[in-house]
């Protein structure tokens, strides 16, 4: 008579319905590094919360908790200015007055401006360049893919030059001005997108009389609206981030937008020490707009930026 052996899995059990993977040292590491991954990447930003909630004078006594250093909001008051010069002095401050509403405007004025412009002129040349025939097409697009190799550094001071030479130092429309029509990446962010669409539809079009403008608006550009979400929103966290610009171009404190505001509670030295507790708040309100955009639509962001064949 013949036995018939029932294998058993080596990668899950089935008990009362519930399938459970069996355990392994190899799946142990890999959850070890997760883990420890996961650690790095955000014991930074509880390291900068911790330090926001902090007193700036009983700080230097305390270098190694965990915990907040005699707790309180203070620094978070100083930066949205809710605090007079003698608290903020108490608690470690410099106790100068601080123009936090007029540097967000500044912010917000300069990376909605530049989102706007970015994303309307870059979409009518993707679709140029994804769908009309002219001379020299693909060679015009093949210099727009080479000034993706040129580091950003070397443009810095032709850019400075021009800016001066029309007067706009220390205006939000110097700062703007570099960044408003174009930018490689995003021509070919959305010509990635705009080959992938059915020319059927576009070809119908045509016959019915539709122009190139006209198919554009009404037929390619809603068509496109994942990708032209996902465009609007790294175009408006990269104008957002934005400081070494804007700190060349805009000295003045009119022009100033929060980064770089930033380096003023740096510059604040009381008893000969920096307003760490200030500086980390200050930090903290600059990136929660990003951090909020990230955490709603970080997934969306990256499946189309993968559907449009970046890697």
């Amino acid at each position: 008579m013949t036995q018939t052996q029932t294998p058993v899995s080596t990668v899950a059990t089935t008990t009362g319905g519930t399938t459970r993977r069996r355990f392994t040292w190899k799946r142990l590491l890999m959850l070890t590094i997760i883990a420890l991954v996961f650690f790095v990447t955000l014991f930074p930003f509880y390291w900068m919360l911790r330090t926001a909630l902090s007193n700036g004078k009983s700080l230097p006594s305390n270098p190694s908790s965990l915990l907040p250093a005699d707790f309180t909001l203070g620094a978070f008051k100083r930066v949205l200015g809710l605090s007079t010069v003698e608290q903020a002095q108490a608690e470690g401050g410099s106790g100068a007055d601080i123009n936090f509403w007029l540097y967000l405007r500044n912010s917000v004025i300069v990376s909605v401006v530049i989102t706007a412009g970015q994303v309307f002129f870059c979409s009518m040349a993707a679709y140029a360049f994804a769908r009309m025939r002219f001379p020299g097409r693909d060679k015009i697009f093949a210099l727009f893919l080479a000034a993706l190799l040129v580091p950003g550094i070397f443009t810095m001071m032709p850019n400075f030059l021009l800016i001066k030479q029309l007067g706009l130092l220390n205006t939000l429309f110097g700062i703007i001005l570099p960044f408003l029509f174009m930018t490689p990446f995003a021509i070919f962010f959305l010509r990635q997108f705009f080959l992938g669409i059915n020319r059927e539809i576009e070809e119908a079009a045509t016959i019915d009389g539709a122009g190139h403008f006209r198919i554009f608006w009404k037929i390619v550009l809603p068509m496109s609206s994942a990708p032209v979400f996902t465009l609007v929103i790294l175009t408006y966290i990269g104008a957002w981030n934005d400081y070494f610009w804007p700190l060349i171009v805009a000295s003045d404190e009119k022009a100033r937008v929060l980064t770089v505001a930033l380096g003023v509670f740096q510059s604040q030295t009381p008893q000969g020490a920096p307003d760490w507790p200030g500086l980390m708040a200050a930090t903290l309100v600059a990136a929660l707009p990003i951090i909020i955009l990230f955490a709603i639509f970080g997934k969306k962001i990256v499946n189309n930026i993968q559907f449009s064949g970046i890697k």
